[in-house]
């Protein structure tokens, strides 16, 4: 018979009693269960033990009706994390045993005859209780032993799983299984991934670890606990060496974001203040930028379970060995408020966060006991009152929206700030060309058919012409209207941005060239152009006021027959209209306008003023050199300067080819690139493209510089 069946047979006593004798005698029933102690305590031996200094932070539950407790053999190995309990007491080794541990143990010739307590409810005959807790442990172990580990995440923020059924099956779930996601953070080396390990998978390495200098976690690594249903997440370190570091950092807030607990692995002997900038800068960065996604990521992807805008519960996991824990010197004190003093000298408010709570652990002696941990971590799990389980797509759509919207290269200059995350990580990087202020919108907002929004007023440049006309009368009447200034428009005597327009200052995107397709290049594309439409814009600068403009003349006054392209407007000296050659054939003198007798002799001024004598001097340009060439060429000596457009350089402050770097001579003719707007010589400006974005809609000079970009442009439009 074994010593075991000699305890039962013998009627032992199955009530808990406490197994320390420290204040008792032990015969006490016992009243706590003490973790770190590894033993059951009466009230009497509970409070003597633990006024002890060094035994005033153990952690301690009460025992409630029919506890069983922790197998203490489990404990010492390091591997408890899954709460295996334990079957029997030895009462002759005075602890706790498993039925895997009792077997492995005491199979020996002298530990074999130790008397067994059963735990309750009793266990009757043995090879049935065997059988059971055999199973048990089997079935665990088994699913344990499936579980391994995938990358996620890249560190270049590359979603590694392609869809939700991917996603599903790696981690060997349900669809409609119900789960939640603890995270871990920390700086490198400090064993976050042995943690997770020993917390949730009984000390098999799911996770990768490494005795090596170089980091074994480079990404993000998802892995499935069967038994608390837990997505496991394990993350990069901080302040490890390697590229991306801004791209690896703002992954790290995006797995905060989904998870429902993070831990805050450290294992130095003080609490160093990058681990209170860490979660005062992540609280900061969440509430500024991921609550209104996730808020709207619930209504994009019509999720049953609403996102919680509030963000997870944290949890400070702080191994010492040298040093004390926080709050034991201090008993008085609670640990909760000696953080909130921690962050609140450092002006730090971590107001994103559920809850943060502290849990110490002093190693003596490895290994290192993480059951502490896994207790704060139950209770924070069993806690659905701010973030509730849901499914495992879910979770992938969450992650796979901020991955959608938070993506994109980080430049170096934003990797010196003196914060973890920030806004730059998360704000669209587009700068406006004409005054150089950033968009404040959030990143890849475009997709979603939102503009641009500044954080500050533009400022007027020359080069790219930023301004944007309104019609004057429009906006009286309450609408905002925007004109563009095409060449017929601009014909006349007025300037219409003097008289009937509204002027504002837009900024310039990146991409963008929505408003610049007028650049104020009208008068240009007319020198450009026919000699025909040079001598209607000359005539409308130089008419009588009281003549109608060209551009709005577009049928015979009398007739009402539409002028074509090639056809003649002649303005009656009277009324001023305007007609074809037929209607206005005949001649008279108009003095009261001041055209007099048509004999040649010097006419009074009469009601033109000096525009007749402007208008009589036109007439004289055409009769003397009766060619259309020299209607050309003497409007263009004229108004060249006025014609040209805004972003052009003047010829005055260039010097030299933009190309080729050749000095202008009388020989060299200066020509403007109609893309850049900068000076270049005839041999480096053959090439003929369209500028739309400046307003040329049909081939036009561009230099080779922007001949070159402009192909470069279509094969990558072509490679995309």
């Amino acid at each position: 018979m074994s010593g075991r069946d000699s305890a039962i047979d013998k009627g032992m006593n199955p009530v808990l009693v406490c197994q320390e004798s420290y204040a008792c005698g032990g015969s006490d029933e016992a009243a706590f269960e003490c973790d770190e102690c590894g033993s059951l305590q009466c009230c009497r031996c509970e409070l003597e033990l633990h006024r002890q200094e060094r035994m005033r932070n153990h952690d301690r539950v009460r025992i409630a009706p029919g506890h069983v407790p922790l197998c203490d053999s489990c404990k010492r190995d390091g591997s408890c994390s899954v709460r295996v309990r334990a079957v029997v007491r030895c009462q002759g080794c005075k602890i706790n045993l498993c039925l895997d541990c009792q077997k492995r143990t005491h199979s020996g010739v002298n530990k074999r005859k130790h008397p067994l307590s059963p735990y309750p409810p009793a266990i009757a005959p043995q090879d049935s209780s065997v059988s059971a807790g055999e199973t048990e442990m089997e079935i665990l172990k088994a699913k344990l032993d499936k579980v391994c580990s995938f990358l996620l995440v890249d560190e270049k923020e590359e979603m590694q799983v392609k869809n939700e059924e991917e996603f599903i099956n790696q981690l060997g779930c349900r669809a409609d299984e119900l789960l939640k996601v603890v995270s871990i953070f920390g700086n490198t080396g400090e064993g976050k991934s042995h943690t997770l390990n020993h917390t949730f998978f009984l000390g098999r390495e799911v996770f990768k670890t490494s005795p090596t200098q170089e980091s074994c976690t480079v990404g993000v690594w998802a892995a499935m606990d069967p038994l608390h249903w837990v997505v496991v997440i394990d993350t990069e370190g901080l302040l490890g060496a390697g590229t991306h570091q801004g791209q690896r950092t703002r992954l790290l807030l995006k797995v905060l974001a989904i998870s429902d607990v993070i831990i805050y692995r450290t294992h130095a002997d003080r609490l160093h203040d990058d681990l209170f900038k860490f979660l005062g800068d992540a609280s900061d960065a969440y509430m500024k930028h991921f609550t209104k996604e996730l808020k709207a990521t619930t209504t994009r992807c019509g999720l049953d379970v609403p996102l919680s805008t509030l963000g997870p519960a944290v949890i400070i996991f702080h191994e010492t060995v040298h040093t004390k824990l926080l709050g034991s010197d201090k008993p008085s004190e609670s640990v909760d408020r000696l953080l909130q003093e921690r962050f609140r000298k450092l002006d730090l408010f971590p107001e994103a966060f559920s809850s943060i709570q502290y849990r110490g652990t002093r190693t003596y002696n490895p290994p290192t006991d993480f059951c502490g941990l896994l207790r704060s971590l139950e209770q924070q799990l069993d806690n659905n009152t701010t973030r509730s389980p849901r499914s495992a797509g879910v979770i992938y759509k969450a992650l796979q929206a901020l991955s959608d919207r938070f993506s994109g290269d980080i430049t170096e200059e934003f990797m010196a700030s003196n914060t973890f995350f920030p806004d730059e990580y998360f704000t669209c990087s587009s700068i406006c060309l004409s005054c150089g202020s950033g968009c404040k919108r959030s990143m890849n907002h475009l997709k979603e058919g939102l503009d641009h929004e500044a954080k500050h007023r533009c400022r007027y440049s020359a080069q790219y012409d930023n301004r944007i006309y309104t019609c004057k009368t429009c906006y009286e009447g309450g609408k905002e209207v925007i004109v563009v200034p095409k060449t017929t428009y601009w014909y006349g005597n007025q300037d219409p941005v003097e008289t009937v327009v509204r002027t504002e200052i837009q900024h310039i995107w990146p991409g963008s060239d929505g408003f610049l397709k007028d650049n104020n290049n009208a008068a240009q594309r007319l020198l450009d152009g026919p000699a025909k439409a040079v001598t209607s814009w000359l005539t409308d600068q130089i008419a009588p006021a009281y003549w109608t403009p060209n551009s709005l003349i577009l049928k015979c006054y009398k007739c009402a027959e539409e002028f074509q392209a090639n056809d003649t407007k002649h303005h009656c000296r009277s009324c001023g209209e305007g007609f074809c050659d037929a209607c206005s054939s005949k001649t008279r003198p108009v003095p009261e306008r001041g055209w007099g007798i048509p004999t040649g002799a010097r006419c009074s001024p009469g009601g033109g003023g000096g525009t007749l004598i402007a208008r009589r001097l036109a007439r004289l340009f055409r009769t003397t050199f009766g060619a259309v060439g020299g209607a050309i060429d003497i409007p263009i000596c004229l108004v060249k300067d006025a014609a040209r457009p805004a972003y052009w350089v003047p010829d005055q402050d260039i010097s030299s080819c933009c190309e080729c770097q050749r000095e202008f001579t009388p020989r060299l003719s200066i020509h403007h690139c109609r893309a850049c707007g900068q000076g270049v010589c005839d041999d480096c400006s053959q090439e003929r493209r369209s500028v739309p974005s400046r307003g040329w809609d049909h081939p036009v000079r561009v230099c080779n510089g922007c001949n070159h970009k402009t192909w470069r442009s279509l094969a990558g439009q072509r490679s995309g």
